[in-house]
């Protein structure tokens, strides 16, 4: 909020130039300044509490494209149906859990739809609607693997019978990643030894690594799951807690009496993580890039190894209770990990 922009906003505001609305802050050229000063007007109850500020964010770049579109209609008519019928309707309709993902997910699959739309009008001059095999061999035959966010688009039109039916190739699976042991305790250790780093990235990697949790878990956690006694500390990730090893007992009591970005309006935050924007925690994809960035781990190999590791020291029904995975999960990974009767389902226990 120092920057020259936020400056000019703050003085718009204080000009009465800006008045103190959804609809007024909607109008504004986008930008990070004027959603940070959103949220903390929401989280003061000056501005009232629009629901999810992503999905918000969602709607306003849906009509910002189809804007763009407005020399295109036959462009925008089938992009705008896929869009409001098809992923709004979704993201609305559902409980979501990640809107993030969910919203990120949908502008990908929207803005890949549109280029397809694009390319088969200045390339072959016909609309969707006098699509081909061949039109559809072609482009996806072709150009970067991007494109392939495209075929939900198509799968779509043919589902809801607006448009015909087409054949249409899948990537090969690819193999499981999994790191080994070694590499999974060399970033315990240079997590550790990593002073310089930040405390709160510090920790959330060792809920990583030790714990094997997925990366939205991590952010998403609350203070209330972490249980402080005069003997150690427990998180409350499933049906029951699970004890932080000893040696790391004063990392996690340091940070516990320091968590990160609470200066501001986040200074009394519920969020174990909290993030830089009032009312809320950090997000999934900003703890995913530190992650990898700082410390250089690949997320899925070390949460598979760290499974992998787990299952050999507890049967797969105690770590479901622990960590807050399903019993099915759990055999999974004590069947790959070869321990005797991982294949087998857990007896008398949940299987959520």
């Amino acid at each position: 909020m120092r920057g020259k922009s936020a400056a000019e906003l703050l003085q718009k505001i204080g000009d009465r130039e800006l008045m103190l609305s959804h609809s007024a802050f909607d109008e504004l050229p986008p930008g990070r300044h004027v959603e940070h000063l959103r949220e903390m007007l929401v989280d003061l109850h000056i501005l009232p509490d629009r629901g999810n500020p992503r999905l918000a964010r969602f709607q306003t770049w849906l009509e910002n494209r189809l804007d763009t579109l407005a020399d295109r209609p036959d462009v925008r008519t089938a992009l705008e149906q896929f869009a409001r019928w098809h992923h709004l309707r979704r993201i609305h309709g559902n409980r979501i859990r990640n809107m993030d993902n969910a919203t990120r997910t949908a502008k990908q699959e929207i803005t890949e739809a549109g280029k397809f739309l694009i390319w088969l009008s200045e390339n072959h001059h016909v609309t969707v609607d006098a699509l081909t095999q061949a039109h559809v061999d072609e482009y996806f035959s072709t150009g970067t693997t991007t494109r392939m966010a495209a075929r939900n688009f198509l799968q779509w039109r043919a589902k809801t019978g607006i448009g015909k039916r087409y054949h249409l190739k899948y990537r090969e699976a690819r193999q499981t990643p999994l790191a080994s042991s070694h590499e999974r305790f060399t970033l315990i250790r240079t997590v550790l030894e990593s002073e310089a780093v930040v405390l709160n990235n510090r920790i959330a990697a060792l809920m990583l690594l030790l714990y094997a949790l997925p990366v939205r878990r991590i952010a998403e956690m609350r203070t209330e799951q972490v249980e402080v006694t005069p003997t150690g500390i427990s998180l409350h990730l499933g049906e029951h807690p699970a004890p932080v090893p000893e040696p790391l007992l004063p990392l996690f009591h340091e940070y516990l009496t320091s968590r990160a970005n609470q200066r501001t309006t986040n200074n009394q935050s519920p969020w174990l993580f909290p993030g830089t924007r009032a009312g809320h925690h950090i997000t999934e994809q900003t703890l995913l890039n530190t992650l990898r960035q700082v410390f250089g781990i690949k997320i899925l190999a070390i949460r598979n190894a760290a499974l992998h590791d787990l299952t050999k020291e507890l049967d797969a029904a105690t770590l479901a209770d622990l960590l807050g995975y399903s019993n099915k999960v759990m055999n999974i990974h004590a069947a790959r990990s070869g321990v005797p009767m991982g294949s087998y389902p857990a007896i008398g226990s949940r299987t959520t």
